[in-house]
């Protein structure tokens, strides 16, 4: 019985640890509107299989402007979701171009329901869930490129 228990605690404790053993380096983005203002955002740069698989979950609300981008090295179709992650999220679908294809607003938390991009994509950033129409940050935005990522 006492094993079983410490079975139990250890695989209660599984994600924890998983969270905590996975690490982003933090940087910038801006997108610039069509009207020529500049958005900036504070990201964590998801750029690893573990680290996109890690993603934003069991993380607490986003403050305004920061969020997470997800680089795939490589245009592709990308699907999200929502699971383990508790807080609505707006995904911000981004060609390599750096053109906005689509904006996933306010995401159910917790859901494992798919989030796709419809078209490929090269990132996807992930911010508070209403915040891209806050910010006024719609499809005709683009990211700025280069990214200055760390590799």
């Amino acid at each position: 019985m006492k094993g079983a228990l410490a079975a139990l605690f250890l695989f209660l404790s599984l994600p924890s640890i998983a969270a905590a053993e996975v690490s982003f380096q933090r940087g910038q983005l801006v997108f610039e509107t069509k009207g020529g203002e500049r958005i900036t955002f504070d990201v964590e740069w998801a750029l690893t299989a573990e680290q996109r698989a890690r993603g934003l979950m069991e993380r607490p609300a986003l403050p305004d402007r920061t969020g997470m981008l997800f680089d795939f090295g490589e245009t592709r179709m990308v699907t999200m979701w929502m699971a383990n992650t508790p807080e609505s999220l707006d995904m911000i679908f981004i060609d390599e171009t750096g053109r906005i294809v689509r904006i996933a607003e306010r995401t159910t938390p917790l859901s494992e329901s798919i989030v796709a991009s419809g078209e490929p994509v090269r990132y996807v950033l992930e911010i508070r869930g209403g915040h891209a129409a806050e910010l006024g940050l719609d499809k005709t935005a683009r990211l700025v490129l280069p990214l200055d990522l760390p590799r």
